[in-house]
């Protein structure tokens, strides 16, 4: 078996991870738990099961389906459980879903490849995101050369918190990394996503000072690095490095609420107002006005 990796999605005609049309590669497992994650299937890096009670016709299709013969309850996961999916296939109300899988190098590519006339029409390619790729680095380098052998571009979705030395050998097969900056104060950094941000913001440099191509992107969340002090740091640090990047700002939603209750995970992220509509806007503005080229969305 070759090079193997663990994914949580695989979603083809994306067109807001990078130019064009795309494949995005969802990877399983992120060293930071930010608290307005969109995707917190993604912060394990292990396969689990998600049930999805108010489907549940209570068929006990799943009882029947379980390969370990133990009473799978309808609701709930049983300490048994060995991931195997059965059930999973078993479920005719679609109650339940096995979030992420194995998967080789090949497996992954032969859907790639599937998608390579929307690539070539439109200028896009592969992103890999997460969760946080980097955190796969030999199943990542993998899927990196063999798109770089089709011709396929490459973009990497990343925090930036990895080691230089997976950053380099990253840099050395990626067209475009979409870089998350999230805040530039190390304490509130650490707060709200679980790590500090010195080797993130040195990775970011490393790559600038490297010719790398560089989206920045901003999540704007209100009450933590939405307001004009936060900005005017962004834009600072930003027209400081070696290659002047492309913002994107991401407006705030709450719509990820859903998931973290489908989780069990606390979430206690604001609802949007009016004054959340406007900051992109605004936020836009003042980085254009320090010199930086700005786009709102992804």
């Amino acid at each position: 078996m070759g090079i193997i990796g663990t994914l949580f999605d695989i979603k083809p005609f994306a067109v807001h991870d990078g130019p064009g049309i795309r494949t995005t590669l969802f990877f399983k497992g992120c060293p930071l738990r930010c608290a307005w994650c969109h995707n917190p299937e993604g912060f394990s890096p292990l396969p689990h099961l998600v049930i999805r009670p108010e489907r549940c016709i209570a068929c006990r299709e799943c009882f029947s389906a379980c390969p370990e013969h133990t009473p799978v309850m309808e609701t709930t996961l049983h300490p048994t459980c060995r991931l195997c999916g059965a059930c999973v296939e078993a479920c005719p109300a679609e109650a339940r879903e096995l979030a992420g899988r194995t998967v080789t190098v090949e497996e992954v590519m032969a859907q790639v490849l599937k998608d390579r006339p929307f690539y070539e029409d439109s200028g896009g390619g592969v992103t890999f995101s997460g969760g946080e790729p980097l955190a796969q680095p030999e199943f990542l380098l993998s899927l990196l050369s063999a798109c770089g052998k089709e011709q396929i571009h490459r973009a990497v979705d990343t925090s930036g918190h990895a080691p230089r030395s997976v950053i380099a050998d990253v840099a050395a097969k990626t067209d475009l990394f979409l870089f998350d900056l999230k805040h530039m104060d190390s304490k509130a950094h650490q707060r709200l996503t679980g790590v500090e941000n010195g080797r993130i913001l040195s990775n970011l440099s490393y790559l600038a000072t490297k010719g790398a191509g560089l989206t920045i992107r901003i999540p704007l969340i209100p009450g933590f690095n939405d307001n004009n002090n936060h900005m005017a740091q962004v834009g600072r640090f930003l027209t400081g490095l070696a290659t002047i990047p492309t913002v994107h700002l991401l407006p705030y939603h709450s719509y990820q609420k859903r998931k973290y209750a489908l989780f069990n995970i606390p979430c206690a992220l604001p609802e949007p107002d009016e004054a959340t509509d406007r900051r992109p806007l605004e936020a836009a503005a003042q980085l254009e006005g320090m010199g930086l080229e700005v786009v709102i969305g992804g």
